[in-house]
């Protein structure tokens, strides 16, 4: 081979070398761009799910401080005897047997004989356009945290929507907590944030689980009575005091 050749192949060669080092470089920059882009999504992604988690968080159960009998219920009275009623905010009857009763317990309660616990349920949702037993029974969950379950609650059943219609909607919720003393901000974000919506719906599972089938269901010392009347439950009282 003559000189000229060898410098022509030694030329050949270091070409050869260049293009394959430039080759190597390429293949490492795409690989680099590669696992960059992978990490980049799975951030995406994780994000995505974070997100998705906080959004599902805003419709989780949130218990009332307030409430007792596993958070299912609010208290009034402290006496020995116990009164469980199960009513439904949309319930006519429920509405009439409040009426009736209502004095009577009140006299009860006054007496330091019982102490009752009220279960808002929700089982009739199918009846309202707005799902309004349970924006009801959630209204009247922000309402305990305010201190006034008791006073809101006769409120509810005094301005009762019929059935089959809307219901009352969250402004007019909110304006019926205001009648009784219910100006805190935070007691009208828990009706228009929906904060206990699955609350209510906890507390309807449980009442079905301990077998409430309807409302009204009037309660003392565990024994249903048939038919909840002031002289009744009076009667039921005192025999459950003996």
């Amino acid at each position: 081979m003559s000189n000229g050749d060898k410098k022509r192949a030694q030329a050949k060669q270091v070409v050869r070398e260049q293009l394959a080092r430039e080759r190597r470089r390429k293949v490492t920059l795409w690989t680099t761009v590669g696992v960059v882009t992978v990490l980049v999504m799975a951030g995406l992604i994780g994000w995505g799910v974070a997100a998705g988690q906080e959004k599902a968080n805003a419709g989780k159960l949130t218990v009332p401080p307030a409430a007792v009998d596993d958070g299912t219920a609010f208290a009034r009275g402290t006496g020995p005897v116990q009164i469980d009623i199960y009513e439904d905010f949309l319930c006519p009857f429920c509405r009439k047997v409040e009426t009736a009763i209502g004095p009577t317990v009140t006299q009860l309660v006054d007496a330091g004989k019982v102490t009752v616990r009220y279960h808002p349920i929700a089982i009739l949702d199918h009846l309202s356009s707005t799902q309004y037993s349970t924006r009801a029974a959630g209204a009247s969950a922000a309402a305990a945290q305010g201190g006034k379950f008791f006073e809101y609650h006769e409120a509810l059943f005094a301005q009762q929507p019929p059935e089959g219609g809307a219901g009352l909607d969250d402004a007019k919720l909110i304006e019926i907590g205001r009648s009784v003393g219910l100006t805190d901000q935070a007691f009208a974000d828990a009706i228009t944030g929906k904060t206990y919506t699955a609350w209510a719906t906890k507390v309807t599972d449980t009442a079905s689980s301990r077998g409430i089938t309807g409302t009204p269901s009037v309660l003392v010392a565990g024994t249903k009575l048939d038919s909840p009347t002031p002289q009744a439950l009076a009667a039921a009282v005192e025999a459950a005091s003996a």
